[in-house]
């Protein structure tokens, strides 16, 4: 007779928790942060191509809720799906008034956590559920783990890839009160203090000093949940408006060529110059032949 394969359940947990931990950290960070007009997203999300990725990691819950993940996209989707359909349930239920990112919150973390004890593969995502206030004191961010753990931050979220130098980062430049260009300044600067390797690359060796990243408007998906708007608060910031929001240096990162003259005004113009130039050095005696 065969003996069943036996692991304990604290291995089990641990296997667990590293494979979600793994999942998570291959992904592109994001920052979610406070400012005096509401809560602003900031996430790192190009597509293969060098163009905004048509897969959206933040997105729209509620009335005055948004919704950001990092991870598995199929997973956090799904999760998400599923929180909408929740928030319309109980707002036609009872009230709007009655959906909330507190319950939303606890929502998802009992989905995590029970799938985490009961189930073979965990989720393979972070969460984080803001809710925009009448005040900015009354603005809400929470933090939901793939193990269903909770956490209420007061000013900023950190997810996915390596979280400890932005983390680092936003500690020593946040500061509550700032303006909406500050804000997503300050969340460009933390992501990009990840950096890669100086030497790595194709014509250089791994390690060595961390060369400075910078991003444009095409590697960022940014949205906000607006205080100033009545009913529906969230809106996305992209092309010319998020570029223009960006520091100096991420504006002509990936800025659009300046307009060019009419094709009938430059070949009349240049064609008289070089004809000028030419019949100079080719002339007996000219400016070209008497130097």
């Amino acid at each position: 007779m065969t003996m069943p394969f036996y692991s304990s359940v604290d291995q089990l947990l641990r296997d667990r928790s590293e494979l979600a931990r793994k999942g998570i950290a291959r992904g592109r960070s994001v920052v979610v942060l406070t400012y005096t007009g509401g809560v602003l997203f900031v996430a790192e999300n190009r597509s293969s191509e060098n163009r905004p990725s048509a897969l959206r990691k933040v997105s729209e819950i509620y009335d005055r809720i948004g919704f950001a993940a990092v991870g598995r996209y199929n997973e956090f989707e799904t999760l998400r799906n599923a929180g909408i359909r929740m928030a319309d349930v109980r707002g036609y239920s009872y009230d709007r008034r009655d959906v909330t990112g507190r319950m939303l919150a606890n929502y998802y973390a009992q989905v995590l956590g029970t799938s985490f004890v009961e189930q073979q593969k965990p989720y393979e995502v972070e969460l984080c559920l803001a809710a925009v206030g009448e005040t900015p004191e009354a603005d809400q961010l929470y933090r939901i783990t793939y193990d269903g753990s909770i956490t209420d931050e007061p000013q900023f979220v950190v997810m996915g890839g390596t979280t400890e130098p932005i983390s680092a980062k936003l500690k020593d430049t946040y500061r509550p009160g700032m303006e909406l260009a500050e804000a997503i300044g300050i969340a460009v600067e933390g992501l990009q203090a990840t950096g890669t390797p100086a030497g790595s690359g194709p014509t250089g060796s791994n390690g060595g000093a961390q060369a400075t990243r910078v991003l444009g408007a095409n590697a960022l998906e940014v949205a906000v949940l607006d205080r100033s708007r009545p009913h529906r608060t969230f809106r996305r910031i992209t092309g010319q408006v998020l570029r223009d929001l960006l520091p100096e240096e991420n504006r002509a990162v990936d800025a659009p060529p300046p307009p060019t003259v009419a094709g009938d005004d430059v070949p009349a113009a240049s064609g008289a110059v070089n004809g000028d130039q030419e019949d100079q050095g080719d002339k007996p005696g000219g400016a070209a032949n008497g130097s």
